[in-house]
């Protein structure tokens, strides 16, 4: 089965569906049987994803979690056969995919994509991907936000006439910037899957509303250069661009890098990603040292073709995936053995963590299938550019990776001060191994002493950036028994320092974790962070606590 485009829905035109269909009919997504006028809610996915559990044996209907009202997340498996928990996967030779859509609500066509996806692979005739892969789908992460449908919502795009859903949750978050800090529980539930399950590779799913160009979709790998370098080539070099061939040889859509125009008065100067920092999705499973992908359709064209164009798109990364499954997994276990050989030493060009990166120019440039713009005053009184109807393609500059112009040093171990449990318990919902030392103990660590403190004037995701400046100065000190070690010798190790390090561009001190330890209770002045380091491996008496 395939899923439908506008013109079949001529053959429905004289039947009403008020439900799913039966199990004589064909399985039908909302978006396909209202011929793309309309989107599911949280309940149409829940009961599509039933009706594909009654229809075949290999699904399961699990759930991610709940959002902050009680709303169920679901989370479809599959697998042939199925595996019933996490540790089935234990020598398994399938390769794990993990894929969600609708973290921005507004944005749905990777939710009907998914759903249809799920039904040809259970129904018709994807079925051979399930030879090699386990693949887990949430179609709609973001619950709350869904089902507050509008056609007043996104107005400027085109379609779903009957409107989409909210951007962020009923916690006003952004579900896609909050992946550091974990304040939701969609973003802690999707954290939670990453670690039971482990997939090999993420796929987001988006829609764009950035600059105009004729391609329905675009992508992007993960981007922040601390991630093992050979994970992140292979996702940009190899997984994009096969993904990106095959869509445009099977199903005949162009698509580009994910972008806009560098200049928005002036195409001609770039093409310009978005950004490294793991608050983002893709960029934080990168960091993981995971295989990522964002899609991001293109909110300008139709409806139906935003959604078949993902769904080809998705189509394309699974198939790659089964095909080179086990160059995928080699990967993956190198990236994580690297991790282990911090305990005999560090090596400084790869146990880092970048602190500031630019984006610099690919040496291809890129060529955007667009429009020629003619000038025009907005009602703000600022002059800007529109797309007329001539088409017209630009070869510009393809800013699209981005390199590290400084950088932090990893420790072999952090030292956490009794009373930070806040912390403690972030690193754990983030999957890092957290252990406390058993007896006292004497060691040589490095202090941060803060000589400078900066608060972001405005509010984002609701916080102000906290970013400090200072040295480290090393002295031997003595650690209580109980103080809490974090050893980078582990999977997450470079998470674990990126959340750690004070001077962080994207640390639980940007957000505001560590605020109240910054100053000095009495007498005015600067702290110092409360996190220490020891940079050489050193035998420590030091244990995972029991739950």
């Amino acid at each position: 089965m395939k899923p439908k485009s506008p013109a079949v829905f001529l053959v429905f035109a004289l039947v009403l569906f008020s439900s799913l269909a039966t199990a004589d009919d064909e399985l039908l997504t909302v978006a396909e049987r209202s011929g793309y006028t309309e989107t599911s809610r949280n309940a149409d996915v829940i009961a599509f994803a039933r009706e594909l559990a009654a229809r075949s044996d290999e699904i399961r209907l699990d759930w991610l979690g709940r959002s902050i009202s009680g709303n169920p997340i679901p989370l479809l498996i599959l697998g042939k056969p199925v595996p019933s928990k996490p540790s089935d996967l234990i020598g398994d030779k399938r390769l794990c995919v993990y894929i969600q859509a609708n973290i921005h609500a507004g944005e749905v066509e990777g939710k009907e994509a998914t759903l249809m996806l799920a039904r040809d692979i259970l129904l018709g005739d994807l079925s051979p991907l399930l030879d090699d892969l386990v693949i887990l789908i949430v179609p709609n992460l973001n619950t709350e936000g869904n089902d507050q449908i509008s056609p007043d919502n996104r107005r400027y795009q085109g379609g779903p006439e009957k409107g989409v859903g909210l951007r962020y949750t009923y916690q006003n978050f952004d579900l896609n910037r909050d992946w550091m800090k974990l304040e939701s529980p969609e973003a802690r539930s999707v954290v939670k899957l990453l670690n039971e399950w482990d997939p090999a590779v993420l796929v987001d799913c988006h829609t764009t509303n950035g600059s105009f160009h004729r391609e329905p979709i675009t992508y992007a790998p993960a981007y922040n250069p601390s991630g093992d370098p050979e994970v992140l080539a292979y996702n940009t070099d190899v997984l994009v661009r096969a993904a990106d061939d095959r869509l445009k040889e099977v199903f005949g859509y162009e698509s580009i890098p994910y972008g806009n125009f560098t200049d928005r008065n002036d195409p001609t100067k770039g093409w310009t990603t978005f950004s490294h920092h793991p608050r983002y999705t893709t960029n934080y499973v990168g960091l993981r040292n995971r295989l990522a992908i964002l899609i991001e359709t293109y909110a300008y064209a139709e409806f139906s073709t935003r959604v078949l164009s993902n769904y080809g798109y998705l189509e394309a990364i699974l198939y790659h995936c089964a095909g080179d499954k086990e160059t995928i997994a080699g990967l993956i276990a190198d990236a994580d053995a690297k991790s282990y050989e911090r305990l005999q030493g560090l090596s400084v060009e790869r146990d880092r963590i970048v602190n500031e990166a630019k984006v610099e120019v690919l040496p291809e440039p890129l060529d955007i299938l667009s429009y020629g713009f003619e000038s025009y005053t907005d009602d703000r009184g600022h002059q800007r550019l529109r797309p007329t109807e001539v088409e017209k393609t630009y070869t510009v500059p393809h800013y699209g990776k981005f390199v590290g112009t400084s950088w932090l040093p990893m420790a072999y171990a952090y030292f956490l001060p009794l009373g930070m449990e806040d912390a403690v318990a972030k690193l754990r919902q983030h999957g890092i191994v957290v252990e406390r030392l058993t007896r006292d103990t004497n060691l040589k660590v490095s202090r941060f002493k803060i000589e400078g403190i900066e608060s972001a004037e405005y509010i984002y995701q609701g916080h102000r950036f906290t970013t400090v400046k200072g040295s480290w100065e090393e002295n031997e000190e003595s650690l209580p028994a109980g103080t809490w070690v974090v050893r980078t010798a582990q999977p997450l190790g470079t998470l674990a320092a990126y959340l750690l390090e004070p001077e962080s561009d994207d640390g639980l001190i940007t957000w505001n974790l560590f605020d109240r330890y910054l100053t000095r209770q009495w007498g005015g002045g600067f702290g110092s962070f409360p996190v220490l380091k020891l940079m050489q491996p050193q035998n420590l008496p030091a244990e995972v606590p029991a739950p």
